[in-house]
This record gives structure tokens, sequence and C-alpha cells, in this order.
């Protein structure tokens, strides 16, 4: 019974992370802050996902529940190794490519300054 709960703890914390991932997606408002929101909400929501599947999974003991925890676990592990990496490779080739990221000017309202407008403010 308390694993049961455990596991519905876990799964529903998984869904509202996804949903959290969704709506940074949606509303913030430049790459690299939706790139954020999808790397970190990604991986913690699978690697949530995937610990209640696990403890569900074990609340069965046996050999053939036992190997597929152990496939699951290095499923979360390399996701928890892969997904920060990709995201940083991708925020990282957005850098490097120039990609504009908003800012808030005094004054101005919101919008986006890239690095060159920035050099411009700063030789007026």
């Amino acid at each position: 019974m308390l694993l049961d709960l455990v596991v519905v703890v876990l799964m529903v914390c998984g869904l509202l992370l996804f949903l959290a991932t969704t709506v940074g997606l949606l509303r913030f408002p430049d790459f690299y802050t939706r790139v954020h929101a999808a790397g970190k909400g990604d991986t913690l929501s699978t690697v949530l996902m995937l610990g209640g599947l696990i403890i569900y999974l074990l609340r069965d003991f046996n050999g053939e529940t036992a190997l597929t925890a152990v496939k699951l676990s290095l499923i979360v592990f390399f996701v928890f190794i892969a997904s920060p990496t990709a995201t940083h490779a991708i925020i990282d080739a957005g850098y490097e490519s120039k990609v504009p990221y908003w800012t808030r000017r005094k004054g101005a309202g919101a919008g986006y300054d890239g690095p060159e407008r920035r050099r411009q403010d700063r030789q007026i």
C-alpha cells in the first residue's frame, strides 16, 4: 500500500514537471530559456517517471522484474548524463551562432538585444 502511494506520487510529480516543461516552452521569451526549460524539465520528469516504474516493478520481486529494473536504471543513468550534455551543446551552438537573447531595456519595455545591439549601446 505504501509503495503504491510512492509510485503514484512519483508518477504525478513527473507528469506535473512535463506539464511545467510544456508551459515553459510556450511561455518563455527566447531560445535560451526555452532550451533550459526543456532540458531541466525533461530530465527530472523522466527520472521521476522511470523511478516510479522501477519501484512498481520491484514490488513483486523476481528475476525478470529485477532485470527489467536494472535496464530501466541504466536508462535513467543515460538520460541523466545525456540530456544535460545535449542541452549544453544546443545552447552553445546557439550562442556561437549569435542567437539573440531577451533583455529588458530601461524605458523601452521588453525586447530582444543581441551582442550587436549591446555594442551599439556602449558606444553611445
